[in-house]
């Protein structure tokens, strides 16, 4: 089992702006009997304070589901997520019971948990505890997913990045609005060039992290899925019960993010490209995510390139930065090159720390 983890994966390099990486590049989905393997990956779950470990964990498990992901299963999980976010902690009795009586072994440690699997579910839902929760999954070289959000801050975001290509060890982050059935036939040139797209989600906020990052990611990660990178300046208005944040891309594209506090919230965004104005941005289930991280933990490569997550975060950063100058607009590379620091400096003190 050990060799399919050495198969190739998409390029981790990023260093300096991100905003000249790829743009339209699709995630091309295989058939689930390519994803199936002989033995399948032993999955570990990180976290245990989301109620996307119960429901990943029984995708991949639950082998009479008509909704069965094959390839990888869950066979130990690490409860600890979040310190603090109260929201968070209240979830892991309930949770920790689901892993234990769906027969998940649950272990003390994140060290005990890499000793017995081979690819990893990071699922704390604080964005905080991240890069230290990764730190030793890419020192023992496992293939890790990282839920939303990848990181609190830009910041962390990059330090992650750079973190796991130290150690050479293959790591994507997503939300499951990127894998929506529209949103892929967009990316995948349905509409021709997307010239601009709209997108929306609710959006609570969380002190802790970037406004956005929360929960606002979701309907930001469908904009991105359409647009791509090349994301140049953002600004941001705000109330209290809603966000409008619109970024200009290179050659005078403008997309928009509406996140929503009151009165009816859901999911949803429109593409206008050359060859047509298409309505996107939904959530389809976790379904075609799961499928996506098998796919990866199979030996494929990353999906999602991280140079896009990268500018989905410098986004966000902007966003709040553009809202404390009230409203101005904010450069991507300004935002960038602060984090880029920042993000030096969160490597070092973790490695004092060891």
């Amino acid at each position: 089992m050990a060799t399919r983890f050495q198969v190739g994966r998409a390029g981790m390099r990023f260093g300096g702006v991100v905003c000249a990486a790829v743009v339209g590049l699709a995630v091309v989905v295989m058939p689930l009997a390519a994803v199936a393997a002989d033995e399948p990956v032993r999955v570990g779950i990180i976290g245990l304070d989301t109620s996307h470990a119960p429901a990943f964990m029984k995708l991949f498990n639950n082998t009479d589901s008509a909704d069965h992901v094959p390839g990888c299963r869950v066979v130990a999980a690490y409860p600890q997520g979040s310190r603090d976010i109260a929201s968070s902690v209240s979830r892991v009795p309930e949770y920790t019971k689901i892993m234990q009586d769906a027969g998940v072994e649950i272990v003390g440690s994140i060290d005990e948990l890499l000793t017995k699997v081979d690819a990893v579910l990071l699922e704390s839902n604080d964005g905080r505890v991240h890069l230290e929760q990764a730190a030793p999954v890419f020192a023992a070289g496992k293939r890790v997913f990282i839920d939303k959000p990848l990181a609190a801050s830009l910041a962390d975001a990059i330090a992650i990045y750079r973190l796991a290509e130290q150690h050479d060890t293959p790591v994507f982050s997503a939300s499951g609005l990127r894998f929506g059935e529209a949103t892929q036939e967009v990316r995948r040139g349905l509409v021709g060039k997307v010239l601009g797209a709209s997108t929306y989600s609710p959006c609570s906020l969380e002190a802790t992290h970037m406004d956005l990052a929360w929960y606002g990611i979701h309907g930001c990660e469908a904009l991105f899925t359409m647009m791509g990178t090349g994301c140049q300046q953002v600004t941001r208005a705000q109330s209290d019960d809603f966000e409008l944040v619109t970024g200009v891309w290179e050659g005078g594209r403008i997309g928009t993010f509406r996140g929503i506090r009151a009165g009816k919230a859901g999911y949803g965004g429109t593409a206008f490209g050359e060859k047509g104005i298409v309505e996107a941005g939904t959530f389809d289930g976790y379904r075609p995510l799961v499928v996506a991280i098998a796919e990866f933990f199979v030996g494929g490569d990353a999906p999602v390139e991280p140079a896009e997550t990268i500018e989905l975060f410098a986004f966000m950063e902007a966003a709040d930065e553009s809202l404390r100058r009230g409203g101005s607009p904010v450069a991507i590379t300004e935002v960038m090159e602060k984090a880029e620091k920042e993000a030096s400096e969160r490597l070092a003190a973790l490695q004092t720390a060891k």
